[in-house]
């Protein structure tokens, strides 16, 4: 049975998040919908992470099997066919082998956040940023997200309702950088917490606006206490941009 890999692009905002669920439409559940349309039958689409309610993607991995071999552009051509008007595109599908999985065999996961930092209100980027009007401290923030870096319990930015088994992560990269009236917060690991990029940003916009200094995040983290974290950060501003295999 022939095994494909899709790379995807969507605008999280109308969907309840990635996995399908009875409380509303999902990304999950309209590519089942799509390759239903095309292939005459209802396959599971395992993806790589499970993107919150809001959150976007633009590098999201999946695979399926079908029963018959297609060309990999038709099978790309004819999901995205039958996806309009949502807004989900499969970018990329590619034959695999049968042992790919978009989840168990991913390496890397890279996650960017978007802070639009201007007093004047979002328009085309309401919904896929996160404004903050006031001027935040970007170096500062950077400094600070330095010692989130590595090994560590990420309890206090860890939802309370994660299902992880462990809430040790091992964190490559979160660096903070400005370009004009954005700021990107980009974060790498293998693999994360349920909310804790958001609730890494939203501790980290604390110290961009002076209320914590770098020391008191590397406190927060050091605590491995949910209560210690700073307000979670919306969904709006969350890209998962690419998993490495």
């Amino acid at each position: 049975m022939p095994r494909y890999k899709l790379t995807i692009e969507y605008d999280g905002t109308p969907f309840i998040g990635w996995q399908q669920q009875e409380s509303g439409p999902s990304v999950q559940g309209v590519l089942t919908e799509a390759i239903a349309g095309f292939a005459g039958e209802r396959v599971m689409v395992s993806g790589a992470g499970r993107t919150d309610t809001g959150v976007h993607a633009l590098g999201q991995v999946a695979h399926i099997d079908l029963t018959k071999e297609w060309e990999v552009d038709r099978v790309r051509d004819a999901i995205n066919f039958h996806l309009r008007p949502q807004s989900v595109a499969v970018l990329k599908a590619e034959l695999v082998t049968p042992d790919f999985d978009a989840r168990f065999s991913a390496m890397k996961r890279h996650y960017l956040y978007r802070i639009v930092n201007r007093r004047a209100d979002l328009t085309l980027d309401q919904n896929r940023a996160w404004r903050v009007p006031r001027r935040l401290d970007c170096a500062a923030m950077h400094a600070a997200a330095q010692n989130l870096i590595g090994k560590h319990d990420f309890t206090t930015f860890r939802s309370t309702e994660c299902q992880a088994k462990s809430p040790v992560k091992t964190l490559d990269r979160l660096t903070v950088r400005r370009a004009a009236d954005e700021i990107h917060i980009e974060a790498s690991a293998r693999s994360f917490l349920h909310n804790q990029v958001r609730s890494m940003v939203g501790s980290l916009k604390l110290v961009g606006e002076g209320k914590w200094r770098p020391r008191d995040l590397a406190d927060a983290l050091a605590a491995a206490d949910r209560s210690r974290c700073g307000p979670v950060a919306p969904p709006d501003g969350l890209y998962l941009v690419r998993v490495d295999y």
